[in-house]
């Protein structure tokens, strides 16, 4: 389960954030608490206010370092 706190965290700093095209932003932050796993928390930025589409640990991102 994904905390509130990681996601606050992710927002607050990011380790790091993609924009994506389709108004979407991508905040990025490895979780040590969770086995040193990428937490991504997708934001839509082009409503007011922005809204919290979805948050989940990314596979992807498992074996990399951003």
């Amino acid at each position: 389960m994904i905390s509130q706190g990681w996601v606050k965290k992710t927002l607050e700093s990011p380790d790091y954030v993609e924009d994506r095209e389709d108004g979407t932003q991508h905040f990025i932050k490895k979780i040590p608490e969770y086995g040193n796993r990428w937490l991504r928390v997708v934001i839509n930025v082009r409503i007011v206010p922005n809204r919290a589409v979805t948050a989940f640990f990314d596979r992807r991102l498992r074996r990399t370092e951003l």
